[in-house]
């Protein structure tokens, strides 16, 4: 096996953290390859995307173009990619779903966007209730499987899954409390999501529709990021 993983911007890329912060935590060798948004960006991802669109992982002829399709594929081939109980490795597939497939108003009013705070003017109904909801799942995983991680003791694709939430609530201040707020500290402090942020932070360029969306949530507080080039 030799992986390579097409990913974006690390500082905005969402999608593309999932399968490389758990490659990362399960120690499975891969090749980073990153590709800078831009306007013909979907162009060039076709190159080696059948989607336009990134996070892809290639195996030799093997294209994998979507990020739960890519954590399946993994664990097919590699152990702790999901808990090893069989009901937390339920619960978490169920919950890492519900990420991929939910939490729309999150995903328009917080978008990931790592090197900046932001004080934010108000939040919707609709948003409040998607924040709400993830601090219930995380809850209820740290309750029931134990913690510090969402399916028990150890880093798994459920927790890939909620790590760009993590940077989400640190950009835009969402409180939490509780084993919640507990949570988020232990994924930001891992060494993967350290790694993935430090290089976030020295990217020295920029895609301006991703910074533009900033505004309408809130006043830049601060911008951590390199300058740009």
């Amino acid at each position: 096996m030799s992986y390579t993983l097409h990913i974006g911007n690390k500082n905005y890329s969402s999608w593309s953290l999932r399968p490389w912060v758990l490659l990362q935590a399960c120690g499975i060798a891969f090749t980073e390859a990153l590709h800078r948004f831009g306007d013909d960006f979907a162009a060039h991802a076709r190159t080696f995307t059948p989607t336009g669109k990134v996070p892809c992982l290639v195996d030799g002829d093997t294209v994998v173009w979507d990020s739960l399709a890519i954590a399946e594929y993994l664990a097919e081939r590699h152990p702790g990619v999901w808990p090893a109980a069989a009901a937390a490795r339920a619960w978490a597939r169920c919950a890492a779903a519900e990420m991929h497939s939910s939490f729309g108003n999150l995903r328009n009013d917080h978008g990931m966007n790592i090197g900046v705070r932001v004080t934010v003017n108000k939040r919707s109904p609709a948003l409040l209730a998607d924040i709400a909801r993830v601090e219930a799942l995380w809850n209820e995983g740290l309750a029931r499987f134990g913690g510090p991680f969402l399916g028990g003791a150890e880093f798994t694709a459920v927790d890939a899954f909620y790590a760009p939430v993590v940077f989400r609530f640190q950009t835009f201040g969402v409180p939490l409390t509780g084993a919640a707020a507990n949570y988020q500290q232990t994924l930001l402090a891992h060494p993967a999501m350290q790694a993935w942020q430090t290089a976030a932070l020295a990217e020295d360029f920029r895609d301006l529709p991703h910074d533009a969306e900033l505004p309408l949530a809130g006043t830049v507080t601060a911008d951590l990021r390199v300058p740009a080039r």
